[in-house]
């Protein structure tokens, strides 16, 4: 049953990430609502760091390993982003005469990227299933913001409409793949929750402060900075307000 629910979780998740891209581009004010849906995803993925799953996580562990946990999760995931940013500028390194390696390049992270949300996904349900639909939660935040720009980026390169969509819908699948395993593989050894879920907080925090946060500090409008800032402290109240009200109702 709760396979099912990981599934259908993974799935959903994906799914509403790409339906918020699409419709997102969509609009004439697509750039600003990018710059809103990072705020708000910041401040969702923040509150589901340390308000779910943190706290979660050294209820089944001691708290110095949790939190060495979530130190190695945001180091792992700082190198990782900066090994695909060092590929990505090297592979600009050419005659020119060559296929334009952004495309396949940003596949590629987004398929890993993707791949870690399932990872993520699976240890918030070994834990608990509100804990899994939280961290489900939190990744479909951060996936909008961050589809609007692939899609956008393959646009501007000149792939088709038709094209991007299955492109994107052909990664997300990477995110359910993950899930299912990694939940699986928890399930057969009886694996220890509480150090995967440290990595996943760690995540969120490196995501948050590190790529989402700092487009806001970027924007030359205070009037922009203010209503960003806004929105973060909304997305951190909202997300902990559901987060405490749903553990009530356990």
């Amino acid at each position: 049953m709760i396979l099912l629910q990981v599934i259908i979780c993974s799935l959903i998740g994906g799914v509403f990430s790409l339906i918020g891209g699409v419709l997102l581009l969509a609009s004439k004010r697509r750039v600003a609502l990018a710059e809103y849906a990072t705020a708000l995803a910041a401040g969702a993925l923040l509150a589901a760091a340390f308000v779910d799953v943190l706290p979660e996580a050294i209820e089944g562990d001691d708290p110095h390993t949790v939190l060495l946990c979530a130190l190695v999760g945001l180091l792992a995931f700082f190198i990782f982003e900066g090994m695909i940013t060092w590929f990505h500028s090297h592979s600009h390194r050419g005659d020119g005469k060559h296929t334009d390696p952004v495309i396949p390049m940003m596949i590629i992270g987004d398929t890993v990227h993707n791949f870690i949300d399932g990872i993520a996904i699976a240890a918030g349900f070994l834990a608990s299933p509100l804990t899994g639909v939280i961290v489900t939660i939190a990744v479909a935040a951060h996936e909008i913001p961050q589809e609007i720009g692939d899609f956008g980026l393959m646009l501007h390169k000149g792939v088709k409409r038709s094209k991007v969509l299955l492109i994107n819908i052909l990664s997300q699948l990477a995110t359910t793949v993950a899930a299912v395993g990694f939940f699986l593989f928890g399930e057969t050894t009886k694996m220890s929750f509480a150090p995967a879920l440290g990595v996943v907080a760690g995540f969120f925090i490196y995501i948050a402060a590190s790529d989402l946060i700092p487009s806001i500090h970027q924007e030359q409008s205070r009037k922009v900075v203010f209503r960003q800032s806004a929105i973060l402290l909304l997305g951190v109240l909202v997300v902990s307000l559901v987060i405490v009200a749903l553990h009530g109702l356990e």
